[in-house]
């Protein structure tokens, strides 16, 4: 009984006092089932609800895409990707290869739906309509499966998790090790971003060497997407910064240093991704202070190596992610549970049975500005000399031309500058960083006795043909036992035979043999039965150079061989022909001399 009232109150009334809500309307007594019978303390009293059901509002999510990005429909029926690559690599064919159930495009739109990777959003996503965003997104196999997103071929599962990692991110460090796709896994959500216009313009930020292999692996995984290179004069870069017609925007870690009071002004982005981002582990480094001041939504932060040195490398890396998360006085426990959420980290033993035996990695490359006047130089001297030459010309003059250009690509006789060596240094850094062992390949005696002096704080060793063969073997034992010796400098030709170097993860192919078969050869040398797990080649080589015209040489060749015999070993014939060697420079081959492979 209510003491005011003297009325009896039903059960409903005394749990949530007055209803107003429009989802509750009483039944008229003359309606009540006399089924339903509520008991009160004074006298039974049934009082019936009617539950009106709510309007459910109902929103649906896709991902658009931007008709200034479209590729115009190919009438052939060919491929959509640009010419430039529709070429596939030797890195592609390979790890196509090793998927050989995905070789036709109809079992890679059917195989892709076996699987489903959903996107993973941070722990810390409170707000009901962000978590149904991210659970009714359909899955990456499925928005992949889709025609109008081309791919040169299916990810492998661990990077569709890495992808399902980025996308839903606002701070983020990717920390693979080295191999495992770190770019593409960043480009392909930076393009599932775009399409999904969660973003609209990127600034990707990297050494000075990776600036081209950013680029080639932009063009190969999102072909349609505008791109934009930082450099030139500082009247061009300022225009570059505030130009919008081009999404992603790459530049390198020195250009920001001239370009500072540039960026904190006026630009502004979606998202930063730092590549390499061990870069900024000092956080009162110049470097540092300049990322951190550049306006952004999103960062993200690619690393093989996060921690090199301390706890306080994550610390200055978290300073640009997400600035006073982490601090140096907390226990390496507290870092590491605190940090979780937001890395992402994977080696060669987490995914190997996703990975082939062998992975190929093309580092294309552009020489230093230095390498590029004597490179013109020495080309344009020594064709002048040969067409002079007449019919006196022999296949040895064209080769000591062909030897002279290929060892500028290498390192400049002027000046010592190598955009080859820059690259190398950067890899070499991950790999010693993670414990790891490489071999490094070349042709001359030279250039090992150059690269040993360049990288001496890797303490590395020299193994080649004016080495004693007594000491040879007291070598291999100090590499494969030494933890402090991560490189081996080796000679194609004191390397290619003989050697188990299964202990080593990563090989890397300073300049390239004429035939195929001596590079597969020592590539063996590491990738061997019982090697320790995949092993990672990096051939290196220099764009518009003599590098690439024999590198396209051989690589037909090699298809060709490929396709028509691929059930035999190489044949002897698999290097270039004197006619092959001659048409480098375009010059007419003097008389019809037999085809010798060189």
């Amino acid at each position: 009984m209510s003491p005011a009232t003297g009325k009896t109150k039903s059960i409903v009334e005394q749990m949530a006092g007055p209803v107003e809500s429009h989802w509750f309307q009483p039944i008229p007594p003359a309606q009540v089932p006399s089924s339903i019978v509520c008991a009160s303390s004074a006298s039974p009293r049934a009082v019936s609800i009617r539950i009106a059901l709510p309007k459910v509002e109902v929103r649906s999510y896709q991902f658009p895409e931007s008709p200034h990005w479209s590729v115009p429909a190919n009438t052939t029926g060919g491929s959509r990707l640009p010419q430039a690559t529709q070429v596939v690599s030797a890195t592609i064919a390979a790890q196509q290869a090793a998927q050989p159930d995905n070789a036709a495009a109809g079992g890679d739109r059917l195989d892709c739906l076996k699987s489903r990777t959903r996107l993973k959003p941070p722990s810390d996503v409170v707000k009901l309509q962000d978590r149904l965003y991210y659970m009714l997104q359909p899955p990456l196999e499925f928005l992949l499966s889709d025609a109008s997103i081309n791919v040169p071929f299916e990810p492998f599962p661990y990077q569709f998790e890495g992808i399902s990692f980025l996308y839903p991110r606002v701070a983020a460090i990717l920390a693979d090790e080295m191999g495992l796709g770190k770019t593409m896994q960043a480009i392909m959500a930076m393009r599932l971003l775009l399409r999904a216009g969660e973003i609209r313009n990127v600034l990707l930020v990297c050494p000075k060497p990776l600036v081209t292999n950013w680029r080639r692996e932009l063009s190969l995984w999102a072909p349609e997407v505008p791109l934009a290179i930082i450099e030139g004069e500082q009247a061009k870069r300022q225009w570059q910064w505030l130009e919008t017609s081009a999404p992603i925007k790459i530049a390198n870690y020195e250009l920001l240093m001239r370009d500072r009071e540039l960026l904190s002004d006026q630009a502004k982005f979606d998202l930063v991704v730092l590549d390499e981002a061990q870069r900024i582990k000092n956080r009162s480094s110049t470097t540092s202070e300049i990322v951190r001041s550049i306006a952004r939504r999103r960062s993200w932060a690619l690393s093989g190596t996060p921690v090199e040195n301390s706890p306080d490398d994550l610390v200055g890396i978290f300073e640009f992610l997400a600035p006073n998360y982490l601090h140096s006085a907390m226990s390496p426990r507290q870092m590491g549970q605190a940090a979780r959420d937001f890395i992402l980290r994977r080696t060669k033993d987490n995914v190997l049975k996703d990975l082939p035996p062998k992975m190929f990695r093309d580092a294309e490359l552009e020489l230093t500005p230095a390498q590029w006047a004597t490179y013109q130089a020495a080309e344009y001297e020594g064709v002048l000399r040969l067409s002079e030459m007449g019919e006196g010309i022999t296949i040895q003059h064209v080769f000591e031309l062909v030897l002279r250009l290929k060892q500028i690509c290498n390192f400049d006789p002027v000046t010592g500058a190598s955009s080859k060596l820059e690259r190398l240094e950067a890899d070499l850094e991950e790999v010693a960083a993670s414990g790891q062992k490489a071999i490094v390949f070349t042709q001359w005696v030279t250039t090992i006795r150059e690269l040993s002096r360049h990288l001496a704080r890797f303490q590395p060793l020299e193994y080649h043909g004016q080495i004693p063969s007594k000491q040879r073997d007291r070598i291999i034992e100090e590499f494969r036992s030494d933890a402090r010796r991560h490189v081996l400098l080796m000679s194609y030709g004191a390397g290619s035979v003989g050697l188990n170097l299964q202990f080593s993860r990563y090989v890397f192919l300073f300049d390239r043999w004429w035939n195929p078969a001596i590079e597969d050869q020592a590539v063996n040398r590491a990738h061997r039965i019982g090697a320790a797990g995949p092993v990672t080649v990096t051939r290196m080589l220099t764009t518009g150079t003599i590098e690439e015209r024999i590198n396209q040489v051989l690589e037909e060749k090699r298809e060709l061989f490929s396709t028509l015999l691929s059930h035999t070993d190489t044949p002897r014939s698999a290097g270039m022909t004197r006619q092959e060697i001659f048409g480098l420079f375009r010059l007419q081959l003097p008389t019809p001399h037999g085809g010798a492979a060189a």
